[in-house]
């Protein structure tokens, strides 16, 4: 809430005389003086007469005509106005009165601007609203601000400003009126709304837009701000979400190394957020995607550490492929908000991967494609939000772009002749580059859609095939296995349209479109397309998901006999 008492400079303008234009169906009007203009203006009513009077004054009260000669007559059916400009006003000097050259600065204001130059009123109207708006975020939401010490010198005017700042006002403690069970200190924290503080009204204003960014909150009505004894309090009416997961999924797959059987892949994900009402988020994911490949990733965040505002976050996976290949890898990030929805973070990581696969490597004549290496990388990333509900958005729109540099180190397998790995530079430099773009379109209760374009490239002059980009399944290309593809650089487009029939739960039907390039294999470009339909059902303890989906490339072929089936339950609480 912002309040404001502003006193705007006033003139000795024209009063326009009141005449009856009931009747009056066409509004002719005649501009003349230092501006020429004639125009006949079809008219409504008398409330879109005031709105066209009012807009051509304020044309000329923009240039600096404050007191324009006006006659008006009713002739027939239509209004007759003539206008004449008359004197032409420009500021000599607009002083700086009792202001504080910094709260000048802080408020953007130039007041050369107002030196020898036409008087605006709308300039001057942005001038007052910037002071104000500057003050009230330094503690003082009840100042005002006036034009003091006026005088005339022909047409020219000058004056000083004059800014009465009011009583100064303090933040006191935050209020949960909700039922939430999240800690008032870490929300203090969060918003940076801390008690003895000068209030600030932007400070307010962000402090709510990143509550609803908070996925695991939700508002049972809207906040309101009091003030009473020179001291303002925040009042949030906040619940909490039923948002913690543990979702269990299971795919019926051809099996591909017995055939006519059928292979049952699993995965299970474990999400708890706002651990103890001080937003700490714990998440755990394990795949199953074939019959020897298998993935962890572990995750864990523990915000606003030691009462800062910077955010830490560590981040393990590990990713057996067959018996070719074991990947690990672990990221420590320190993040920081930058206003209501830019989240920044810098971080560093390190890889591994190792050759599991080497008994029959003794007498090879080059190297594997997939090697034994340790990269050790920084990077920076930041993530916009402009989603409405970022647990279950329906409109706006999320950018994610993450950018890593570092070191990568090969390791010389002695299952490996060593001949091979003469002339090869055992360290390089190694630089990745992903992001993507996230819309959601709400067209009425019943239609929408949901649409995401993602890229990524690597380079390196001694990539491995442990190194790429995976992609395929529920999260990228839909209608393959879960990383069924191996890239250097990809990109692909999801495109979604929904049905809703309730809150949370939708009929939906969906085609993915990509590109791959695999340089490392020496593969042909690859365009995959995936094309299914599914929904999406709500239950009272959690989500049901189904999904069926046929995805074509230059190793599947679109056919029903490939076909995807993926169905799962989301337990929340």
């Amino acid at each position: 809430m912002k309040i404001k008492f502003i006193f705007f400079f006033c003139f000795h303008f024209y009063f326009l005389q009141q005449l009856p234009a009931q009747q009056a169906k066409w509004l002719w009007y005649e501009i003349s003086g230092e501006i020429q203009k004639i125009e006949t203006i079809s008219i409504r009513d008398s409330l879109h007469l005031d709105q066209v009077k009012n807009q051509i004054l304020s044309e000329l009260y923009q240039n600096g005509f404050l007191v324009p000669q006006s006659q008006i007559r009713i002739k027939g059916d239509t209004l007759v106005w003539n206008l004449s400009t008359g004197e032409k006003f420009e500021w000599l000097k607009l002083r700086l009165g009792n202001i504080d050259p910094q709260l000048l600065v802080k408020a953007g204001i130039d007041l050369w601007q107002y030196q020898n130059r036409p008087v605006n009123i709308n300039n001057l109207k942005v001038l007052f609203e910037n002071l104000l708006t500057a003050s009230e975020n330094q503690g003082f939401p009840f100042a005002s601000v006036k034009i003091d010490s006026l005088e005339r010198q022909g047409q020219k005017l000058s004056g000083a400003l004059d800014l009465n700042l009011g009583p100064l006002i303090t933040f006191d403690t935050l209020k949960i009126t909700g039922d939430s069970r999240t800690k008032r200190l870490f929300l203090a924290r969060f918003t940076q709304i801390n008690p003895g503080e000068p209030f600030s009204q932007k400070r307010v204003n962000n402090g709510i837009r990143q509550i609803k960014n908070l996925p695991y909150l939700k508002w049972s009505s809207e906040p309101e701000l009091s003030f009473q004894n020179e001291e303002a309090t925040l009042y949030l009416p906040l619940s909490d979400r039923r948002i913690n997961s543990i979702d269990g999924i299971i795919g019926l797959l051809p099996n591909e190394l017995e055939g006519g059987r059928m292979l049952v892949t699993g995965q299970f994900d474990l999400a708890l957020y706002n651990v103890a009402g001080r937003g700490r988020n714990y998440e755990l994911n394990w795949q199953r995607f074939n019959q020897f490949s298998q993935s962890l990733q572990l995750s864990a965040l523990e915000p606003l550490v030691l009462g800062s505002a910077i955010d830490i976050k560590a981040d393990f996976s590990l990713l057996k492929e067959d018996t070719t290949f074991l990947n690990r890898d672990f990221r420590l990030s320190f993040g920081y908000r930058v206003g209501s929805g830019t989240y920044v973070k810098v971080f560093s990581g390190r890889q591994a991967g190792d050759l599991l696969a080497v008994a029959n490597l003794s007498f090879a004549t080059s190297l594997p494609q997939v090697g034994d290496f340790r990269f050790n990388n920084y990077g920076l990333g930041i993530e916009k939000s402009w989603l409405e509900d970022r647990f279950f958005p329906r409109r706006g729109a999320l950018l994610d772009f993450e950018l890593s540099i570092g070191n990568k180190t090969i390791l010389v397998n002695t299952a490996i002749p060593a001949n091979l790995y003469e002339g090869m530079d055992l360290k390089t430099l190694q630089y990745t580059m992903r992001g993507s773009l996230e819309k959601y379109f709400y067209w009425n209760a019943r239609w929408g859609l949901f649409s995401r374009f993602s890229a990524g490239i690597m380079d390196n002059p001694n990539l491995f095939v442990n190194d790429l980009f995976r992609m395929g399944g529920l999260r990228s290309i839909r209608g393959f296995n879960e990383n069924y593809f191996f890239a250097d650089n990809y990109a692909f487009i999801n495109f979604e349209p929904r049905y809703y029939f309730d809150t949370y739960s939708y009929f939906m039907i969906f085609a993915d479109v990509g590109r791959l390039n695999n340089r490392l294999q020496q593969l042909p470009l690859d365009y995959p397309i995936s094309a299914g339909l599914g929904f999406s059902l709500e239950t009272a303890s959690g989500i049901f998901n189904f999904i069926y989906a046929l995805g074509g490339s230059n190793t599947q072929e679109f056919a029903l006999n490939f076909s995807k089936v993926h169905f799962g339950y989301t337990g929340r609480f």
